[in-house]
């Protein structure tokens, strides 16, 4: 058990010695440099405007740096183990300075955000959102620089249903397929036996569901296995304690709701109104993680989960004061990872052959022995 334990939080395999087995052997990338940036450019496009049709979005600007004070940095988990770079802006010979940190998500802010842009009830906003996160390990599908489109919708109280949350899902993965055949009639040679594309539709799973399929494995495990099966899924109820004792993965607790009780197909009663689209990537033969998601904390369930985590003294920032006085919307919101869907559509084995960041020198001479070409 003590390796369920250990994989609740972290992402990253942890070894090179590791990943240099992992990484493809025979590998030639279907696009060259140039055409991959073609391609690129095409998903974004293509994933941006759909995504403002599926989902009634606008495109807003959003921060790169917050103020510490705000409380609306996002730490990812709830174990402290990620934490954001932070700095001191001393500005006017220190007088007036301000503790700063750049983000790791944009989660909290968009929240803000629906309220500052005026959003009413079924509008919502999207972000190209760049951030850092300095603590994971770097390896094939995980870097220190993290590229998002960061999304949030007002709701109304009533929508705060799993129903609903599927519903939403449904529609981000239309807008996903819709553009991986977009972009294989730009370039056919992406259209291949090799590697199949994903499927049309996602299979729903609740974590207590993948728990009782394998209930000795560790998250990450149990993952692989049901990604190999259904080849997309759409794994709700994240954070919430299951039967083994472990929630499927640390959450933190003050952006998604994975308190709230809910009722399965078959009747019996599950916790959460949140979730990750996970797909088999044929390329790498690992799972790949796409897109997470939910229905946010209102007041109740933030105290709830604050008080879960041992964190409520993060009801000081005004952030979390702004949801229990009602005064910022109720909302649903995630974040779609930008370079990890342009890596899983262009047939790619490394994440560095579609974004431009820091790899270690050892990660580099790894791929260039088996020839992924990484962005310098």
């Amino acid at each position: 058990m003590s390796d369920k334990k250990a994989d609740l939080a972290g992402p990253g395999i942890g070894d090179y010695a590791e990943l240099e087995k992992i990484l493809p052997q025979d590998y030639s990338s279907l696009l060259n440099p140039k055409e991959t940036q073609q391609a690129v450019t095409a998903l974004k496009e293509y994933i941006e405007e759909n995504m403002c049709k599926e989902l009634n979005l606008i495109r807003v600007t959003v921060p790169l740096i917050v103020d510490v004070e705000s409380g609306v940095n996002d730490y990812l988990d709830r174990d402290g183990s990620r934490t954001p770079v932070q700095f001191h802006i001393s500005n006017d010979y220190d007088k007036n300075p301000i503790d700063a940190q750049v983000v790791q998500a944009a989660t909290k802010w968009k929240r803000m955000a629906l309220k500052q842009f005026g959003m009413d009830i079924g509008e919502g906003l999207y972000t190209d959102m760049h951030a850092v996160r300095k603590d994971y390990f770097l390896d094939h599908d995980h870097s220190a620089y993290v590229d998002q489109w960061d999304w949030e919708i007002a709701i109304t109280d009533k929508q705060r249903k799993l129903h609903y949350l599927k519903d939403v899902v449904e529609k981000i993965w239309k807008v996903l397929k819709g553009a991986e055949v977009h972009v294989q009639g730009l370039f056919p040679q992406l259209k291949t036996d090799k590697y199949p594309d994903m499927p049309e539709r996602l299979t729903f799973l609740h974590a207590e569901d993948i728990l009782d399929m394998y209930p000795d494995l560790p998250r990450k495990e149990r993952e692989t296995e049901i990604v190999k099966k259904y080849s997309a899924v759409f794994i709700y109820g994240i954070g919430w304690t299951l039967q083994d004792g472990y929630p499927h993965e640390l959450r933190a607790p003050d952006y998604d709701d994975w308190v709230t009780e809910t009722v399965s197909e078959d009747g019996r009663p599950m916790h959460g109104l949140n979730g990750d689209i996970l797909v088999w990537n044929p390329v790498t033969k690992r799972r790949h993680e796409l897109t997470s998601m939910g229905i946010r904390v209102n007041a109740e369930t933030l105290k709830q989960q604050l008080e879960m985590t041992g964190q409520l003294d993060f009801l000081k920032f005004p952030y979390h004061k702004a949801i229990i006085n009602d005064e910022i919307p109720l909302s649903i919101g995630g974040g779609i990872g930008q370079s990890r869907t342009f890596m899983l559509f262009l047939k790619k084995a490394h994440l560095g052959e579609v974004s431009a960041t820091v790899w270690p020198k050892i990660l580099k001479e790894i791929c260039r022995k088996k020839n992924i070409h990484v962005i310098e």
